[in-house]
């Protein structure tokens, strides 16, 4: 369990971060505990904070809006049950209200491929959350965050870009930028039909494609050996 209290769910809005409880400066500065750990994965983001029954003044969610704009995230919700804490939101331009559109994640359903893509070898525990399936190709432009692992059914073309908290495995080709593990899990692997993308990191490990990959497509599951990512067929043992 986290020991902040802080809970980081995907919606079609955003993050939506759950503050756990306490003083309100010192939930702020467990959620930039968590920034300053993960800065690729939230950077570019949008995030609503659920600040649970807080009454928050127009100070305090100006400075919760002032800290996420240093790590380059963008503050679209404040959620709370407070009327006071709704206001000052509203005042701010931001939502206020539970969003309803918020979406559940569900067991990643991936097809059956032959070769049969590897098991993560990290095992599953209570901060682990489920993977997100996404059956299209992701185009030009197009980012797609979440916290658990991620699966995308078609391609992701070059300027696209996935920021997964889990594994990545793309049923396509590979062409944009990639980032498994990014809170930092080294065990983290991104997997694809074929694996060529722009820029591929694994939690703080970094790699790029060969300029020219002069070869005939063939499943690829890249991870972190020894300190770097290597990429190797599904069928190696």
């Amino acid at each position: 369990m986290s020991t902040d209290g802080i809970i980081i769910k995907g919606s079609r809005d955003g993050l939506v971060v759950t503050l756990g409880s306490g003083a309100w400066h010192n939930a702020l500065a467990d959620f930039e505990a968590r920034l300053t750990a993960s800065p690729e994965f939230f950077k570019g983001a949008r995030v609503g904070l659920n600040v649970g029954p807080r009454r928050l003044t127009e100070i305090d969610a100006r400075a919760a809006r002032d800290l996420l704009v240093r790590y380059d995230v963008i503050l679209w919700a404040i959620i709370s049950a407070d009327e006071e804490t709704q206001h000052v939101a509203a005042m701010l331009g931001m939502d206020a209200a539970v969003p309803q559109r918020e979406t559940k994640t569900r067991p990643v359903e991936a097809p059956v491929p032959t070769p049969p893509p590897p098991q993560p070898e990290h095992s599953s525990s209570d901060e682990v959350e489920l993977g997100l399936v996404v059956r299209r190709t992701l185009r030009s432009g197009q980012s797609l965050r979440h916290t658990g692992s991620v699966a995308v059914v078609g391609d992701v073309n070059p300027g696209a870009e996935i920021v997964a908290g889990g594994d990545v495995v793309v049923w396509g080709k590979l062409r944009g930028t990639v980032h498994a593990g990014a809170m930092g899990d080294e065990a983290a692997i991104v997997c694809a039909l074929d694996l060529a993308p722009t820029q591929l990191r694994i939690a703080q490990h970094i790699a790029r494609s060969p300029e020219d990959r002069r070869r005939k497509p063939v499943p690829e599951v890249a991870r972190v050996r020894s300190g770097k990512i290597v990429a190797e067929s599904w069928e190696a043992k």
